[in-house]
């Protein structure tokens, strides 16, 4: 497994979060309250973490297709969810260091 994570700057990471869990339940094993959550989808893993200023995303997948698919479908659901703001997801290699 490769680990990989995000820091996406948001004054709305608790509301976005928790929209992709609700979302996301209905597909996949999902643990969640209003600071962190854990998603666990065919492909790979993902934990959450809602700061004052930024959703933390830090996940894991195989290599190749499992990673971009986890990487896409993280990205496309939480721009979808995010209604007005214009968020910026950049992946980096690795744990996440904040989590």
């Amino acid at each position: 497994m490769i680990h990989f994570h995000a820091r996406v700057p948001t004054a709305e990471a608790s509301r976005n979060m928790t929209r992709l869990c609700k979302h996301f339940r209905h597909k996949v094993s999902v643990d969640y309250d209003e600071r962190q959550a854990n998603a666990a989808f065919p492909f790979g893993l993902c934990r959450m973490r809602a700061e004052a200023d930024a959703l933390l995303l830090d996940c894991q997948a195989e290599p190749g297709e499992a990673l971009a698919r986890l990487q896409f479908v993280l990205a496309d659901h939480l721009l979808r969810f995010s209604r007005d703001e214009r968020l910026m997801i950049e992946w980096q290699d690795g744990a996440n260091p904040e989590m």
